[in-house]
This record gives C-alpha cells, sequence and structure tokens, in this order.
C-alpha cells in the first residue's frame, strides 16, 4: 500500500495524468501512426518520390545518349556502320560470317 501511495504522490505521475497532457499524448500517437497523414506514410512517399526521381535521372541519361546516337548517326557512312553491326545487313555480293565466342561463367 505504501508503494502505491509513493507512486501516487510521485510527480512525474502526477504530470502525466494530467488530462492535457493525456489528450496531448493520444493525439500525437494517432498522428504518428493512424491518421492517413502520418509520419509512416509521409515516409513511405518520400521513398517513393526519390525512386521516381532516380527513375527521371536514368531517362534523362538514356535520352542524352539517344540524342547523341541520332545526331552520329546523321552521316550516312555511320548510319550504314550501325546497321550493319546491329542489324547485320549486308549488301547483295556480300557473305556475311558471324562469330560467335562462348564464355565460361
Amino acid at each position: 500500500m505504501n508503494f502505491l501511495r509513493k507512486i501516487l504522490e510521485h510527480r512525474l505521475f502526477k504530470i502525466l495524468t494530467n488530462r492535457y497532457v493525456l489528450i496531448l499524448l493520444i493525439f500525437s500517437i494517432w498522428m504518428l501512426f493512424f491518421d492517413e497523414n502520418s509520419y509512416l506514410t509521409h515516409r513511405k512517399f518520400n521513398k517513393e518520390i526519390e525512386k521516381l526521381e532516380n527513375a527521371i535521372e536514368f531517362y534523362q541519361k538514356e535520352i542524352q545518349q539517344n540524342k547523341a546516337m541520332i545526331d552520329a548517326l546523321q552521316d550516312p557512312e555511320k548510319l550504314e556502320k550501325f546497321a550493319r553491326e546491329h542489324y547485320r545487313m549486308k549488301k547483295e555480293e556480300e557473305t556475311l560470317f558471324l562469330i560467335r565466342f562462348d564464355t565460361l561463367d
């Protein structure tokens, strides 16, 4: 009984049982975890935004590389070389030999 009385008279217990502190505590817990605008939701959205920003950066680099390739392929000789290497195109009188290298993985 004496122990319980000490707990009830302790200063921290009196502060925590104050109705304003209880309401503030409940409100804080609700806003942090249960509300639709909670901290956890914001954290999830921030991770998604970061992922999308990385994707934007990747695709912008790809666009720059593709624009550079398009500019390079304006020259007919480079266009012909590209078509021969990537699409295995050949002239009528040519014979095309494909050499495969098997790699050991």
